[in-house]
């Protein structure tokens, strides 16, 4: 028998953690690993803030090795308190999430953990070493003993740079079985990245479903879309204020504004005031977040695992992370500076700031200067989790609504955009395809990370299409 846990991810959309056994031939023993071992955010951090409240919480004797699909925080956030939980394995990673996720957890670790500098380095030092990256499509052996054995095969899943979903080998005794959990999925037409192919098999799925109730825009549409919001900026002399993950869609947003800055760099938009005659080469594209500027620059240094269309603009001498309306903030007293700078003026910017869910970071200062005036924009690209700033900003914009910052409301009068096509996450028809492109269906389908309504949603979809497997939804730790 081949168990299947789950410790996080099976409420809402965060805390990712899955936990695969199996049975040695006693069968009062158990060898396992975990898929990921994440933060709780939103409304799914309430009670889970301490470091207490943070501690592991289920037994780890058993378990061998961790298994990262990708390097954002709501699926490695938890990595120091397994450590201090006695975790003593291996974490298993693809090769560009052997470079990048030290850096996502020295920042998680300043945020949540301590600020004893030694501290940090010394827990860094641990997963440094602990850390195995794995060329993707490569099979791993994590154990073979006593008549079982477990071996792991990362695909590429297109969600982030090195993000994978994770094939597992399984036998105990004469049973053998594959089991496939996806992790995060990218949508097709990323850029940057190659978009996931479907499993050449999977016994058993377990498949995140953030989106399983709806389409993200294809890429054209988005494009433009984003287009026209930047425009909006050009012709009112305002702030486009972009709330972005460091990790992934601030990279992927500075591709695409480069993209357009190129194809329309001379092109002529008048400022309504003004009557002034701006241009898209005059607007400037300010990243405030000393971490997506470092996985900015890391993104660089990992061209060779960049899709082909993103290649081929390099070759043609194109450089879509580093272009020259793009300006970097770094220091907090240049950040505060940029903030009341463009509170006051009215020339034209895009700034992209964390936090993606404007739940922290340099966003929220940004958003107390600029969400009162009509000139700016919020522009939403990523997934907005209930009970954070960001989802209330999108709710309750568009209805003159106010948001609490720091324990303070705030009128917003700014106006309130959503492309969605921008989500680093498969749409409904993505998981779908993802799903239906295994040769044979799984006899078995796990829906997890997603809110209620998209599980629901995509369970019947599912159940209509796969008629002789089984779907369902895990409502907590069990088999």
């Amino acid at each position: 028998m081949v168990y299947i846990k789950h410790h996080g991810a099976v409420n809402g959309v965060t805390g990712s953690c899955h936990e695969l056994s199996i049975p040695s031939d006693d069968q009062f023993t158990q060898a396992g690993i975990l898929i990921d071992c994440g933060l709780f955010q939103g409304n799914e951090s309430k009670g889970r803030s301490t470091a207490e409240d943070l501690a592991i919480d289920f037994p780890i004797d058993h378990i061998r090795a961790l298994v990262v699909t990708h390097v954002h925080i709501d699926h490695v956030g938890r990595i120091p308190y397994l450590l201090a939980a006695g975790f003593d394995g291996p974490i298993i990673c693809s090769e560009p999430s052997a470079v990048t996720l030290p850096e996502i957890l020295e920042d998680a670790l300043k945020i949540g953990f301590t600020r004893d500098r030694r501290l940090i380095e010394r827990v860094l030092g641990v997963i440094r070493e602990r850390l195995v990256p794995v060329a993707y499509n490569q099979w791993h052996s994590v154990f073979d003993e006593s008549g079982c054995s477990l071996s792991v095969r990362l695909q590429r899943a297109g969600h982030i740079l090195g993000s994978a979903y994770v094939e597992c080998d399984v036998r105990s005794g004469e049973l053998e079985e594959r089991v496939v959990f996806s992790g995060d999925l990218g949508a097709p037409h990323s850029p940057l990245l190659p978009e996931p192919a479907s499993p050449e098999r999977a016994d058993r799925l377990v498949i995140e479903s953030t989106y399983g109730d709806k389409n993200h825009e294809d890429r054209e549409t988005r494009r433009y879309r984003l287009k026209a919001v930047l425009e909006h900026a050009l012709q009112d002399g305002g702030t486009v204020l972009i709330p972005a993950f460091s990790i992934g869609r601030t990279q992927e947003l500075l591709y695409e504004i480069e993209g357009l800055i190129a194809e329309f760099g001379d092109s002529e938009v008048v400022q309504a005031e003004s009557d002034v005659a701006l241009i898209w080469d005059n607007l400037e594209i300010v990243v405030d977040s000393p971490l997506a500027a470092e996985f900015t620059n890391i993104y660089r240094e990992l061209k060779p695992y960049w899709d082909e269309e993103a290649q081929t603009l390099v070759k043609s001498g194109r450089h879509p992370l580093s272009f020259e309306q793009l300006t970097v903030i770094n220091s907090h007293d240049d950040h505060l500076n940029a903030v009341e700078y463009l509170g006051k003026s009215h020339r034209p910017c895009v700034v992209l700031a964390g936090s993606g869910m404007c739940a922290g970071g340099r966003v929220v200062n940004y958003l107390k200067a600029m969400l009162g005036d009509e000139r700016n924009d919020v522009l939403f690209v990523g997934y907005q989790a209930a009970g954070t700033p960001g989802r209330d900003i999108l709710t309750y914009g568009p209805k003159d609504g106010w948001v609490e910052l720091d324990d303070e409301r705030y009128d917003i009068r700014a106006k309130v955009h959503q492309v969605s096509g921008y989500s680093a996450h498969a749409g409904q028809e993505d998981l779908l395809r993802f799903i239906e492109g295994i040769p044979l269906p799984p006899k078995e389908i796990r829906i997890v990370h997603g809110d209620s309504h998209a599980k629901q949603e995509f369970d019947t979809i599912l159940k209509a299409r796969l008629p002789n497997s089984k779907i369902c939804i895990p409502k907590g730790t069990g088999l």
